[in-house]
């Protein structure tokens, strides 16, 4: 849509000759949407080369990072002292946030002058003369001698080109300042000395901000979608939340920063040259700085109205104005200022008010003349939004962009002069932008405070992040053991594991150390076909695994998953083992298989106490398990009694096996070295094949035997209760099995996305998390799975896709928030990482002593969804047994088939053994 439709009412009584000579000079101030978006497209790529490490340099648009990384959320409070330094004028403030019932905002401020020797002389000069206004200030207000409460530091808002938050190194002057000896400098430190060299008053600088990141953190304030700032007024620039991960001038790559854009020198590289006209290069080139702000030149108050008196000298030098008369006044540089333009296109006094301002310039103007007038103003300001508005565009489809959202949802704050008093401006921009972004809710949002209360506001949010990170920092650092706790865990193990093996303390003892009855591990010489049965969860697998030997060994294995509801979990055991046969009275089916008798290997993973391979009594249910009359009973016995009660088929019940044998089975099978089994998903335990003559609860010397070490029960004796904390003490009395395996509660997958959400809850009752509001999806148990903390810890994972989690489970989380959340996931993984590697290191260490070497080589085979799907468990892992076991070289070798396949290589290799002792 041309400008001019939106204008015709300017100029409806002129007569159509002169419309046609005016519009002859204006024409090129007149843009069509194409053109518009050319220059949108144009801005974008300029704010991503001033992105980039290596092309900032040459960039018009410096992208500055301000270290401002949160908005404000509701929860600042604090009494602050702002300084507002922008212009011909600037303001002190204090500003007290209180944070009672409702957040409130009270603001005492004062304006002082900048007269103009000083804004042109000395930066010294500067300074002491904004050191003396403020404490000129602080003496009115009797707060020269007081230490304000909460957080005293008083943040200058500086609206000049600053490099960071708590230094700011001014890169040039803008509107009119040329002080010498401040560029290139620390404004924070030149500040800083004016107020030591008085010496009546002390004040702490610690944030440097810009106006327009004032703009927006005010109006943050208000409504917590403003991630824009604007300022449309004697200078213009804009600024903008940009993932930290673009920010190439920036170390880190989690979160958002404010990027200060310092949009006015948009065009200094020649980029808008084709739409720049004679005007615009007559107001540069009689500038204070020749070449530079040339896009703020454009559209700025400082300039539009002497863009005005240009356009209308040329005219009337023509004879399209005022019979070709120019006057003194006229011709001299300023005489018509942008508030004379504002009032000029009022549309009711607009006219009269044209007539008196030409006429004080010594012009007699006919009614042709000031509807021309009128008209000139209009397309000048009109440009000028109309340039801002596809200027925004940019950085409003950058945000879309950056959150991948098919329709963008934000606030723009602004603030200036000329969006706030010009009667047509803030219209016009609106209109403008919605229709070069309509993908898009956008909410203008005005300033009503100014920039003095977005510095106090980005000192109370900088003053409430550092304490929240504190506090943060110190609960979380519970689960960062040092080094030396986790030789301490490990040694404890050592000792557990001692008193496992040993009969005058394996009753008392917490690692139960259960002899599983496996002598050997498979040769290559098994063969047959075989059913394994795998029950660790809450999910069941029924397997045929067909074993052939010969040169080219095979494994071919067919499966069916069912699953266990959670009213037979904790129902009867004759429930339980009457749905397990049902399943695999279907899986038979399904194979063609019911009338064959086939040797079965039945892995079952939770404790036992086994007498032989074949049987093995049920110590205590793990894992959500709490079906009756099973505790204390041979599970071998009773899977038997269901298959007979069901007569439909006869199985030979070879082995009972723990998933963790049937872990180190199944790898053994493919890696000779493979001595010691580990499950870290669900839960967590390990095996090993210990020394005979260690294991005093079975008779026998010579060779070695696999043990169930059970070690998920370490801890339950309280030699771990100095590790742990509140959340995992509340995790485990809510458990269905309070104050037993404590340590696999620390380390395994069914439980760290409880201890998670116990932190999140914690967190947020504090005031650190999701505004403080708990909502009822968090009050949830088992709502936060171990799953998410694999997503929301993945390297991969933008924090975007963070927020897209944590909404699915219900909770309106911020940029902050997702930092935060994903901080304690970390956390908590890590110490069940390290807390596995502890009790790794433990084993390998034993079989090492055992068998007296000075260095042992081993493998480890591992299975779990934890190991496997968890970015960072496994290295951690494995870097936590190098650490704590040095003289131990220990392989891990992922079980690719899982623990039932193991089930079946035992049975074979039962099988094997029973035709060995028969064939004897």
């Amino acid at each position: 849509m041309i400008a001019a439709q939106l204008l015709a009412y300017y100029f409806t009584e002129l007569k159509d000759d002169q419309v046609k000579k005016i519009d002859k000079y204006l024409y090129s101030m007149r843009f069509s949407d194409e053109t518009l978006k050319e220059i949108t497209q144009r801005f974008r790529m300029e704010l991503v080369k001033g992105l980039g490490r290596d092309t900032n340099p040459t960039a018009s648009l410096k992208m500055l990072p301000t270290f401002v990384q949160s908005i404000p959320d509701g929860s600042e409070k604090g009494d602050f002292i702002a300084l507002d330094l922008g212009g011909s004028n600037f303001r002190i403030l204090r500003v007290r946030v209180s944070h009672e019932k409702k957040q409130t905002v009270q603001m005492e401020s004062q304006i002082y002058d900048t007269p103009e020797d000083i804004v042109h002389g000395s930066g010294t000069r500067l300074f002491d003369h904004v050191a003396e206004c403020l404490g000129d200030f602080m003496e009115k207000h009797s707060i020269k001698d007081k230490k304000l409460p909460h957080f005293p530091y008083r943040p200058p808002s500086f609206s000049h080109s600053c490099l960071s938050c708590f230094q700011g190194v001014l890169i040039t002057w803008t509107k009119r300042f040329k002080a010498s000896g401040v560029e290139g400098m620390d404004v924070v430190k030149l500040l800083n000395k004016a107020i030591k060299k008085r010496g009546d008053y002390d004040a702490d600088i610690m944030a440097v901000v810009n106006d327009t990141v004032g703009t927006m953190m005010t109006c943050g304030f208000d409504d917590q979608r403003c991630e824009v700032g604007i300022i449309i007024g004697t200078g213009t620039n804009a600024c903008y939340m940009e993932e930290l991960r673009h920010i190439d001038l920036v170390e880190g790559d989690e979160g958002r920063m404010c990027v200060n854009t310092e949009w006015g020198a948009f065009g200094d590289d020649g980029r808008l040259e084709d739409i720049r006209t004679e005007f615009d290069r007559e107001i540069d080139r009689g500038s204070l700085n020749p070449g530079k702000q040339l896009f703020e030149k454009m559209v700025s108050g400082m300039y539009l109205g002497e863009l005005v008196r240009l356009i209308l000298v040329k005219m009337a030098r023509e004879g399209l104005l005022f019979e070709g008369r120019i006057t003194p006044d006229l011709l001299t540089r300023g005489r018509i200022e942008t508030k004379q333009i504002s009032a000029i296109e009022k549309s009711k006094e607009g006219l009269n008010k044209t007539r008196e301002i030409l006429t004080s310039i010594g012009v007699e103007p006919s009614d042709d003349d000031c509807i021309a007038v009128q008209h000139v103003c209009a397309i000048v300001s009109f440009r000028s939004a109309n340039l801002i508005a596809a200027s925004l565009a940019g950085i409003l489809l950058r945000l879309k962009e950056n959150k991948g959202v098919a329709r963008l949802r934000t606030t723009v704050g602004i603030d200036g002069s000329l969006y706030k008093m010009h009667p047509q401006y803030a219209r016009r921009l609106h209109k403008t932008v919605r229709r070069l972004v309509p993908d898009a809710d956008i909410r203008f949002l005005l300033s009503e405070s100014g920039s003095g209360k977005g510095a106090a506001m980005v000192t109370a949010v900088a003053y409430r992040l550092a304490e929240h990170s504190r506090e943060i920092t110190q609960t979380l650092s519970e689960f960062r053991l040092t080094t030396e706790q986790l030789l301490e865990v490990k040694k404890r193990m050592k000792i557990e594991i001692q008193n496992g093996l040993s009969k005058s303390t394996q009753e008392a003892a917490t690692v139960k150390m259960l002899p599983t009855f496996v002598h050997s591990t498979p040769d290559g010489s098994e063969h047959g076909d075989f059913l394994a049965l795998d029950l660790g969860g809450t999910n069941f697998r029924v397997l045929l695994v067909k074993i052939r030997s010969g040169k080219r060994r095979t494994v071919e294995m067919h499966n069916k998953i069912y699953s266990i509801p959670l009213e037979v979990m904790t129902g009867t055991g004759e429930e339980l083992f009457d749905h397990i046969v049902q399943c695999i009275s279907d899986f038979l089916d399904y194979m063609g298989m019911k009338n064959t008798r086939l040797p079965l290997g039945f892995t079952f993973s939770f404790p036992c106490r086994q007498t032989s391979l074949d049987a093995g009594v049920l110590v205590t249910w793990t894992k959500g398990f709490k079906a009756t009359d099973c505790e204390g009973e041979d599970v071998v016995g009773l899977l038997r009694e269901a298959i007979k009660r069901r007569e439909e088929f006869d199985l030979d019940v070879v082995a009972v096996v723990n998933d963790t044998v049937g872990t180190m089975m199944t790898c053994a099978y493919e890696e000779p070295t493979c001595e010691i089994g580990l499950i870290a998903g669900t839960g967590s335990n390990a095996c090993y094949m210990e020394e005979m003559r260690n294991i005093e609860m079975i008779d026998g010397e010579e060779g070695r035997m696999c043990v169930n070490m059970e070690w998920g029960a370490f801890g339950d004796n309280g030699c771990l209760d100095d590790i742990r904390t509140d959340y995992d003490r509340a995790v485990d009395d809510f458990s269905l099995n309070s104050g037993k395996q404590r340590y696999e509660k620390m380390c395994s997958g069914m439980y760290l996305g409880e201890i998670v959400r116990n932190i999140l809850i914690d967190m947020t009752k504090r005031g650190f998390l999701f505004r403080g509001q708990i909502s009822e999806t968090l009050k949830t148990r088992g709502i936060f799975e171990t799953k998410f903390l694999s997503q929301i810890e993945s390297d991969r994972l933008a924090l975007l896709q963070v927020r897209s989690i944590l909404q699915h489970l219900g909770l309106d989380s911020t940029c902050d928030d997702s930092i935060i959340v994903k901080e304690v996931c970390g956390a908590v993984s890590r110490r069940a990482a390290q807390l596995c590697g502890a009790g790794m290191a433990a084993v390998v260490d034993k079989i090492r002593e055992n068998r007296g070497l000075d260095h042992l080589n081993i493998t480890v085979g591992v299975d779990g969804t934890l190991y496997k799907l968890h970015p960072h468990f496994s290295k951690i892992m494995h870097q936590t047994v190098i650490d704590l076991a040095p003289q131990c070289n220990v392989n891990f070798l992922l079980s690719e088939d899982g623990s039932g396949k193991g089930a079946a290589l035992i049975t074979a290799v039962g099988c094997r053994l029973r035709r060995e002792l028969n064939g004897k």
